[in-house]
């Protein structure tokens, strides 16, 4: 019994050596798209990846793939559209096959490769905004460039902006 869950302690790690290596859980967990709670969740999810390995025998890919998509829309908000979803299936599926064929040295190779591969973490950020004055400077520019005709002060006001049916609002150029 000792040696069994042993060797199912040594898939979970491998779970989490993948999981933990994917960039888009490495990018939803280190930017919050999780909540506060998205490192708890990330390791919620190795634990409920490899209980779902252990249900179901004989998994697929394509099931493997939904599920993780799955997951990590509900839990991340977060859809995997960077092709690395069937890497990572591969990878989680090939670990179940060791684990289940009972080859556990190379099992424990590939948590050390991918334990050991330090990629940089991704963070997003927000484009950088412009300050007050910059805009103020911009927006004073477009006016002296549009002023041509005659003095703004003597212009009519532009006709109030209209929605249109289909709830879109439709803003004319003065005639």
């Amino acid at each position: 019994m000792a040696a069994s869950a042993a060797s199912r302690e040594l898939f979970t790690e491998a779970v989490r050596a993948v999981l933990h290596s994917w960039p888009v859980l490495q990018i939803a967990v280190d930017n919050g798209f999780g909540g506060v709670y998205g490192e708890q969740k990330a390791d919620w999810m190795v634990d409920i990846v490899q209980q779902y390995f252990h249900d179901n025998a004989d998994l697929q890919k394509g099931e493997v793939e939904d599920y993780l998509a799955d997951l990590m829309d509900q839990e991340f908000d977060t859809m995997v559209d960077d092709e690395s979803l069937p890497q990572v299936c591969d990878s989680l599926l090939q670990a179940f096959l060791q684990w289940q064929q009972g080859a556990l040295q190379p099992l424990q190779h590939t948590i050390h490769t991918l334990t050991q591969k330090k990629t940089p973490r991704a963070k997003v950020t927000a484009p950088p905004t412009q300050s007050d004055e910059d805009s103020d400077d911009d927006a004073e520019g477009m006016e002296c460039e549009s002023s041509s005709g005659p003095s703004a002060s003597s212009r009519d006001p532009p006709p109030p902006p209209r929605e249109e049916e289909d709830g879109w609002t439709v803003v004319r150029k003065k005639k």
